[in-house]
């Protein structure tokens, strides 16, 4: 099931850096033709990339990318699954500098190794350790208080307005908030089928607390993917898909990898030294995001 899980994640990180490149490009398109250098979008020009035939396409395939990424949640852990989406920043990195004719200069390389190494890293280690242990509420109400407690600030940012904050915020943004779309999405799936709560709840035999929960944590997860995806137009509005993608494949698995490590026990089995080598891998793709956003040749180039 481990396999069929990561080849279900490795193509989920193909799909999403195709999809990221069109909507991307599809955004840039709208940028230039209505934002006056400003970056990011306004609700208006959001419902206008709809009529985008070139934006419509990305959303179908980056929704196709979710679909393959929650069908692998479904077969393996979440620290196992969540950070293979890394090889989507080498491929869009690739795509995009093709596309735009952008020379990747060796520190933006350098930056893409960090990312992908440590992700990588990380994924060797979790094979062998990750484990599934059943989710039981006070887990769950710890994850709803901390997911709550982000889509409040981050509804903060969407009505202040966008143009209040940096191209970074929209970047993180949208990385912690699929970061906990993916973990609720984990607990929600788990708890209705492989804990019984869809039987309880189609027979009307549900457990207040346990099934209210349940409920509420696939209420929250819509509301963090709505708002997540409004940072990610905002993040392909404000720089190139390399670096929207660097921010959804790291920023988003070490959120979720925290909370599986952390509130749902999977990686109880493991050994300090691994756990060791988690904090190492991952830091360093935090370092590689970092220098991502500061040394990509396309985000100088409009700082000029």
């Amino acid at each position: 099931m481990k396999i069929l899980a990561i080849s279900l994640a490795l193509l989920s990180a193909v799909a999403l850096a195709i999809g990221t490149q069109m909507q991307n490009g599809a955004v840039g398109l709208q940028k230039k033709a209505a934002l006056s250098g400003r970056s990011h979008l306004t609700l208006k020009q959001l419902t206008q990339l709809i009529r985008h035939p070139q934006w419509v396409s990305g959303l179908f395939i980056s929704i196709a990318a979710l679909v393959l990424q929650f069908s692998a949640l479904l077969l393996a852990p979440l620290i196992l699954v969540q950070p293979i989406g890394a090889a989507a920043l080498v491929i869009t990195s690739v795509l995009n500098a093709k596309i735009t004719k952008t020379r990747l200069n060796q520190a933006s390389m350098i930056a893409i190794a960090f990312c992908t190494v440590g992700l990588g890293a990380f994924v060797v280690m979790a094979h062998d350790v990750a484990v599934e242990p059943e989710i039981d509420d006070a887990a769950l109400m710890q994850i709803l208080t901390m997911a709550i407690l982000l889509i409040a600030i981050f509804s903060y940012i969407f009505f202040v307005g966008a143009s209040k904050f940096k191209p970074l915020t929209f970047i993180l943004g949208a990385g912690i908030l699929y970061g906990f779309v993916a973990t609720l999405t984990k607990v929600v799936v788990k708890r209705l089928f492989n804990q019984d709560g869809f039987n309880r709840l189609i027979t009307f035999q549900g457990e207040l607390v346990t099934d209210g929960l349940t409920v509420f944590a696939l209420t929250s997860m819509v509301a963090a993917g709505l708002l997540g995806a409004w940072f990610v137009q905002n993040a392909y509005a404000s720089g190139p898909p390399d670096l929207v993608v660097a921010g959804l494949t790291v920023i988003d698995p070490l959120i979720a990898v925290s909370i599986g490590v952390v509130l749902l026990n999977e990686a109880m089995n493991a050994p300090w030294p691994i756990m060791l080598g988690f904090l190492t891998s991952g830091a360093m793709a935090v370092v590689g995001v970092f220098l991502l956003s500061k040394v990509h040749p396309e985000v100088n180039k409009a700082s000029q």
